[in-house]
């Protein structure tokens, strides 16, 4: 499983999913981040690899984050996956 180098993320960070998937209208691997459905149009990146569209879903986690506590909005939780 690929583990991207995160170096911008801390611990104290909140983790959320992402999901990849390829478009083939596109011909881009598409990121959706499940817990940020709601607040931001979905797919909401996109990358040739799916390195490079992890990479730029951690990114875009990033910039909304920053700005939601900036401006004070609510930051949406990150979801636990929880095995029964």
């Amino acid at each position: 499983m690929y583990r991207p180098k995160m170096e911008t993320m801390t611990l104290q960070e909140p983790r959320y999913s992402m999901i990849i998937e390829w478009s083939q209208e596109d011909q881009l691997f598409v990121v959706t981040i499940p817990e940020l459905s709601e607040l931001v149009i979905m797919p909401c990146t996109n990358g040739k690899t799916r390195e490079e569209a992890i990479i730029n879903g951690e990114e875009v986690i990033e910039i909304y984050l920053e700005a939601w506590q900036a401006e004070g909005i609510t930051i949406p939780k990150a979801k636990t996956l929880q095995i029964i």
